[in-house]
């Protein structure tokens, strides 16, 4: 940012009487650090479909909000090219101050006071972006939406519709009934943050407990571990057929003893 220009800030809280407390507190702080408001929104749906496009170098961000926590706000922003620096609001709570010094978030305890507000936008004047892994560490609850960013625009999927995620180099293939989407995240990662929801079938794939709906008899790949005759998953909603490995199908068949073999 160049100096003496004014910090463009974005403004996220269900409540209207706390957005307008932050705008007085900022106008209240202009002679320490000029800032401009250029945004507010009251959920964090609406957050990420209208912050890419304002410009926002800094988004002070309520943690509790209806539809979708802060913290998980906070991590599909960080796969933008330029996210911008956040810094949360809490009311005090024990847990999510811990977790906020642990993993080096910047955060205002409510009620927000003016000469703590002024030094978290010097500081946010200065920071590097927040790598996502932070604010998955920071909070104690799985993502309901998986993210897609492209051309600055953030997509979102929710985990709900997810029927398999693959494992191809450098991506992950997300496959719902609609369509296909690519995400760059670690599949073991994945598998560690909704083990209830999905299971592992193959090394490099994971599918939706909750889609399988059965069992067939398939050749495996040539020259590959499941060379002969093996199990195919069936899942809800797609026609492609999954391979389990030998490794898995023990494991797999046990998980969901309902599905038809």
């Amino acid at each position: 940012m160049k100096a003496g220009a004014a910090l463009d800030v974005y403004i996220a809280d269900d409540e209207a009487p706390a957005r307008a407390r932050l705008k007085e507190l900022l106008a209240d702080v202009s002679g320490e650090v000029a800032t401009r408001v250029v945004g507010e929104s009251a959920n964090g749906l609406e957050l990420l479909e209208r912050l890419p496009e304002s410009g926002a170098r800094l988004l002070l961000l309520d943690i509790q909000m209806p539809g979708m926590s802060g913290l998980e706000v906070a991590r599909h922003l960080s796969a933008l090219e330029a996210p911008p620096a956040i810094v949360f609001i809490t009311a005090h709570d024990r847990h999510a101050v811990e977790a906020f010094e642990l993993n080096a978030l910047d955060y205002l305890l409510k009620p927000v006071r003016a000469g703590r507000l002024a030094a978290a936008l010097k500081k946010a004047q200065m920071a590097k972006p927040v790598e996502g892994e932070r604010f998955a560490r920071a909070s104690p609850a799985s993502r309901e939406y998986f993210s897609v960013a492209e051309r600055n625009r953030i997509t979102l999927v929710p985990v709900a519709e997810v029927v398999y995620l693959k494992a191809e180099l450098k991506y992950v293939t997300l496959r719902t009934r609609a369509g296909e989407h690519l995400i760059e995240e670690p599949l073991v990662a994945i598998e560690k943050e909704f083990a209830g929801r999905f299971i592992r079938v193959h090394r490099n794939c994971l599918v939706a407990r909750a889609s399988i709906r059965g069992f067939e008899r398939g050749k495996g790949a040539a020259g590959g571990e499941d060379e002969e005759m093996q199990w195919n998953v069936v899942l809800e909603g797609v026609e492609e057929r999954l391979p389990v490995s030998r490794r898995q199908w023990s494991s797999v068949k046990a998980a969901v003893p309902e599905a038809k073999a």
